[in-house]
C-alpha cells in the first residue's frame, strides 16, 4: 500500500470574481506540484482549491478520514488563517507549508507596462505566496500546530529535494507505525545502556513488540529438511564468499539455522528483531545462537534488520535507515586512529550486506568474544563514500534521535571476523567522539550509505521527538 501525502491549496473565494483567469492559473500549479509529489511514489490525496471556512471543514473531513502522514499546505494566493486552522486541527498530522511563487522573480519591466492595475493586481496575486506565511505560521505556534515551511518557486530544485524528503519522511514513519519487532532471548546482562522501555518505544514510534520463545525457534529448527538446506547453503554462496576454512558442518549448521529464522520471521510477519541467548554450555539453544549471524545477515540484507545484543533501541535506527534506502548496519566504536583522525565502527554478528564494499565474506571463528561458543561470522566494510549514523537515544526527557554525516574512507582495518570501517568526520575524531558520547547514546548506533541527517530531522519532527545532530 502507498503512503498517503495529503495535499491542500488554500486561497481566497473573494478574488475570484475580482481577477478573471486567477483561479485557474493557480489550479494549474497546484496541478503541477501534486503530480510531482505523486512522481515520488506516494498518493497524493488532493483536496483542490480550499478558499473559505466552510469548504476548510469539508476538507478538513476528507482528509481525516483518509488516513494521511502529512499535509502539504500549498499557499497558492493569500489565504485567511481562518480557512487554515480547522483542518490543521481536525487531520491531527504536521503541516508543511508550501510558500512556492510561479517563478524565481516577476519580469518587473513586463509587469509595469501592463497600464492596467486590475489585471496588474490579479498577476501580483498570482505571485504573492508569502503573504500569508507569517500569518498562518503565527496562528500555528499559538495553537500549538506542527509546522514546517520550503519556501521557492516551483522549477527550484532544492525545494523539490527538501519535499521528497518529507515524503520519504512520512514514508518512514509509516513503516516504523506498521513494523512488528520480535525479540528473541534476553538482553545482554550488565549493558545498562541497551536496557529499553519498550511502552515508550511503542508510543513514540507505534511499534509492536513481538516476545519470541527459544522453544519456538527450534522447533522450526528441528523441522527443516535436507532440501530446504541445501537451497539455502546455495544461497549462503550467491550472498558471500564463503571462505575456504568454513568447515561444512558449520556451514550446515548455520544454514539449518537460517531457514528456521525465515520461518519464525514469516509466521509472526516481523518487519526486524532483536536477539541475544546464551544457555547452558552444550545445550541446544546454545547451539541455535552460536549459529544465527549468516541467517540474521540475510535477513538484514533483505531490510529485515537484525540487532544482537538484544539492542531493540538499534534494531529501530537500523529499520529507520533501511527505510530510507541507507542500509542500516549493526555497529560500536572500535578504536580510534589518531594518526589518520579516524573512527573505526564494526561490530561481530548481523551486517547489511547490501551496503558493502565488495563482497562479504563468512569465516569461521574460533570463539565469539564476550558470547558463549565459536561458529560462521561475517567480514565485510561499508562503502567508501558518504555514510550517516544513527541511534535512537532514550534520555531523561524522552527518546531522540543522535546523527552525524561522515565518511567511510579507505585504510587498513581489522580482518577478525567482524565488520569494521574507518570513518571520518569534520569535528575530527576527538571532538566527534566526546560530542557523540555525551548525548548518551547506547553504545551501539546504525551506519546507513548516503547523507540522510535531514531526512531524519524531518522524521523527528513527524514523530514528535528531538533530533540532534553532531555533524
Amino acid at each position: 500500500m502507498k503512503t498517503k501525502i495529503g495535499l491542500m491549496g488554500i486561497g481566497l473565494d473573494t478574488y475570484w470574481g475580482q481577477f478573471e483567469g486567477l483561479l485557474d492559473h493557480l489550479l494549474e500549479y497546484q496541478s503541477e506540484i501534486r503530480d510531482k509529489i505523486s512522481g515520488f511514489g506516494v498518493e497524493v490525496i488532493d483536496t483542490g482549491m480550499v478558499d473559505n471556512p466552510i469548504r476548510a471543514r469539508e476538507a478538513a473531513s476528507f482528509l481525516a478520514s483518509q488516513e494521511i502522514e502529512l499535509l502539504f499546505l500549498y499557499i497558492s494566493t493569500y489565504a485567511l488563517s481562518s480557512t487554515v486552522l480547522p483542518v490543521a486541527q481536525m487531520v491531527k498530522v504536521p503541516v508543511i507549508l508550501l510558500n512556492l511563487q510561479p517563478v524565481a522573480t516577476l519580469d518587473y519591466a513586463a509587469f509595469n507596462k501592463l497600464n492596467d492595475r486590475g489585471k496588474m493586481t490579479g498577476l501580483w496575486l498570482e505571485h504573492c505566496q508569502a503573504c500569508s506565511v507569517p500569518e498562518i505560521a503565527g496562528v500555528f505556534n499559538r495553537a500549538g500546530i506542527k509546522y514546517d515551511i520550503v519556501t521557492g518557486y516551483l522549477q527550484d530544485q532544492d525545494s523539490w529535494k527538501e519535499i521528497q524528503e518529507w515524503v520519504r519522511a512520512a514514508f518512514v514513519a509509516g513503516r516504523l507505525r506498521n513494523n512488528r519487532l520480535g525479540i528473541l532471548g534476553h538482553y545482554y546482562g550488565g549493558m545498562l545502556d541497551v536496557y529499553t522501555d519498550l511502552t515508550q518505544q511503542s508510543a513514540v514510534f507505534g511499534t509492536h513488540f513481538e516476545m519470541l520463545e527459544m522453544c519456538e525457534l527450534k522447533r522450526w529448527r528441528d523441522g527443516v529438511t535436507t532440501d530446504e538446506i541445501a537451497a539455502k547453503i546455495q544461497e549462503f554462496h550467491a550472498a558471500f564468499d564463503v571462505n575456504s576454512d568454513c568447515s561444512a558442518d558449520e556451514i550446515d549448521r548455520a544454514a539449518r539455522t537460517s531457514v528456521a529464522l525465515d520461518k519464525l520471521v514469516d509466521s509472526h510477519g516481523l518487519g526486524s528483531m532483536a536477539y541475544y541467548y546464551e544457555g547452558e554450555p552444550g545445550n541446544d539453544y546454545e547451539n541455535i545462537v552460536t549459529s544465527i549471524i549468516a541467517g540474521n545477515t540475510l535477513l538484514t540484507g533483505k531490510n529485515i534488520p537484525v540487532a544482537g545484543e538484544c539492542e531493540v533501541k538499534n534494531a529501530q535506527a537500523m529499520k529507520i535507515m533501511s527505510a530510507f534506502g541507507a542500509g542500516g548496519s549493526f555497529s560500536e566504536f572500535y578504536l580510534m586512529d589518531f594518526n589518520d583522525d579516524v573512527v573505526m565502527l564494526g561490530h561481530d554478528g548481523p551486517a547489511h550486506f547490501a551496503i558493502a564494499e565488495g563482497r562479504v565474506s563468512l569465516v569461521p571463528l574460533p570463539v565469539y568474544h564476550g558470547k558463549p561458543g565459536k561458529g560462521l561470522s561475517i567480514q565485510m566494510r561499508v562503502k567508501q563514500g558518504p555514510v550517516t549514523l544513527l541511534s535512537v537515544v532514550e534520555g531523561k526527557n524522552g527518546i531522540f534521535f543522535l546523527v552525524a554525516e561522515g565518511e567511510s574512507v579507505a585504510g587498513p582495518i581489522l580482518e577478525i571476523g567482524n565488520t569494521n570501517s574507518r570513518y571520518r568526520f569534520a569535528p575530527g575524531a576527538k571532538t566527534f567522539m566526546n560530542q557523540w558520547s555525551k548525548q548518551g547514546p547506547a553504545h551501539h548506533c546504525a551506519i546507513g550509505i548516503g547523507h540522510h541527517a535531514s531526512e531524519v530531522e524531518k522524521l523527528g519532527m513527524i514523530l514528535g521527538i528531538e533530533t540532534v545532530k553532531i555533524c
